[in-house]
């Protein structure tokens, strides 16, 4: 199993979102923040680690984004790189093995999708294709709904945004739900926020549990010499 989001290292993990690149010259895009144009290396605290890639199916969410080429075409110009397939879609399951034939590392599915008494079995089929499995959460949805799964999961993420595009305003009142899953989260399991995440808010974000960040329009929205900066800064 492709190990990042369960290795040991508790630095925040940085994970730009490609949603927010420019998907006329995404493996250059790619590149800029993965260090990787000027020599880096993931173990810079300025590169991020891996790159968040937000699949919406345009009926679980009002937007229709990217599919498995997507990652394939990522993968083929950066192999080294781990990609982090958020899943905004009604039937995660359907589209879970295209995804990793693709290159997918890591694939996280919505709580809100999936029936109570079939989140575990969802977890371990996505398991045995060889990826980490995480669980979504929206901010309107209460924390009960995932409280009874977070350990059939390696990576919960709490959506501090309604999904469905890029640039909107951080949803403070999800803070309190990140503290709650946080207290019920083993030391290899991570804590995932996506939504609104930028160097002014991050602290609090950091504060609450979260180690593993995502940001759109915070990294690819400033020009490319000033995106390393930024991800030290989203470090807290």
């Amino acid at each position: 199993m492709r190990s990042l989001i369960k290795s040991p290292r508790r630095l925040p993990l940085i994970a730009p979102s490609i949603l927010s690149a420019d998907f006329a010259h995404m493996g250059r895009d790619c590149r800029s923040v993965l260090g990787l144009s000027s020599g880096g290396d993931l173990g810079d605290i300025e590169a991020a680690e891996l790159l968040h890639v937000d699949v919406m199916d345009g009926h679980f969410v009002p937007n229709l984004t990217m599919g498995p080429d997507m990652c394939r075409g990522v993968k083929r110009e950066l192999p080294g790189c781990f990609l982090d397939v958020h899943l905004m879609v009604t039937d995660p399951l359907a589209f879970a093995k295209p995804f990793v034939d693709a290159g997918a590392d890591h694939l996280t599915m919505h709580v809100e999708v999936l029936p109570a008494d079939g989140v575990e079995a969802a977890c371990r089929q996505v398991r045995e294709l060889g990826v980490t499995v995480g669980l979504a959460i929206n901010p309107p949805t209460p924390v009960e709904a995932i409280l009874p799964h977070v350990q059939h999961a390696d990576l919960i993420l709490v959506m501090s945004v309604n999904p469905g595009r890029s640039g909107q305003a951080f949803i403070p009142e999800v803070l309190d739900k990140t503290r709650a899953i946080s207290e019920e989260l083993a030391p290899d399991q991570r804590l995932e926020m996506d939504g609104g995440i930028k160097p002014d808010n991050v602290g609090e974000c950091l504060d609450a549990g979260c180690d593993v960040v995502v940001a759109a329009s915070a990294i690819f929205g400033v020009p490319a010499a000033r995106r390393a900066s930024v991800i030290r800064a989203l470090r807290g």
